[in-house]
């Protein structure tokens, strides 16, 4: 399937590793042309040059200027932004009982505030051109909660509320804005994930993750490349009639319609 994007610019946050980078790489054979970003700017340099055509720029979206400075830099390299993946780490696992005030600032400043900035750049030459896409990478916990992730889920949900008006004010242009919702993916952040749960409850990380296995009706993690296949096609001019919503790749994990 022609997925219409090569030549587009696509901006992936957060990609020298995990999910982020399974996007950006999707969306490189596709053919479009990829920003790489992340903290370590010696890495994403790195990842892009593995890539067919995309750069790599060191960014920090918890500095103030950093999500200016990246589009800025994104924009130099290839041109305006066609699609805009939204990414960023988790904060702490912990139980709601167990957050303190603080953190719930933190989360919406880590998942919220610069993912809003980096929107309000990139999305109005999007609609001045008649097509863009955003696509954030978020959470299972938006829609079920997690028991430990509870931090995450706070934060992630608030996100979904301003990408879901965002996508009411944007559908008339053309810009598609989703999110896509991860269950147990086999990354790095989910092993460390498995190995603080298997030391909280005293048995190994193999009991650990065939526990977490049992609730997945797809009997499996899924993989980084499975994901990122579904991340293209949301990006995708096949997707053009998909927006508002949030997508779950979890192999049937979680518990509602």
């Amino acid at each position: 399937m022609d997925l219409g994007i090569s030549g587009k610019t696509a901006l992936v946050c957060a990609s020298t590793s995990g999910l982020g980078r399974a996007v950006a790489t999707a969306l490189a054979h596709e053919g479009a042309d990829v920003i790489v970003s992340g903290r370590r700017s010696e890495l994403a340099r790195d990842i892009a040059a593995r890539l067919p055509s995309a750069v790599g720029i060191g960014a920090d979206l918890l500095d103030p200027l950093g999500p200016e400075r990246l589009v800025e830099a994104a924009t130099a390299a290839f041109g305006p932004i066609d699609i805009l993946i939204l990414n960023g780490p988790g904060p702490r696992p912990a139980p709601v009982t167990a957050i303190e005030p603080h953190e719930l600032r933190d989360a919406v400043d880590t998942l919220v505030t610069p993912h809003h900035r980096l929107s309000a750049l990139t999305v109005p030459t999007m609609r001045q051109r008649g097509w863009g896409r955003v696509l954030a990478i978020g959470s299972s916990a938006v829609v079920t909660p997690i028991g430990d992730l509870s931090l995450s889920g706070i934060g992630r949900t608030a996100l979904a509320a301003y990408l879901k008006m965002l996508a009411t004010e944007a559908a008339p242009d053309g810009v598609t804005v989703n999110m896509l919702l991860p269950g147990r993916i086999a990354t790095d952040r989910v092993a460390r994930l498995d190995t603080a749960r298997a030391a909280e409850h005293g048995w190994d990380v193999a009991a650990e993750r065939a526990a977490s296995v049992a609730g997945i009706p797809a009997g499996r993690y899924g993989t980084p490349e499975e994901f990122a296949r579904v991340a293209a096609f949301l990006c995708s001019g096949n997707a053009s009639y998909v927006t508002g919503t949030a997508v779950r790749c979890d192999g049937g994990q979680a518990p509602v319609l």
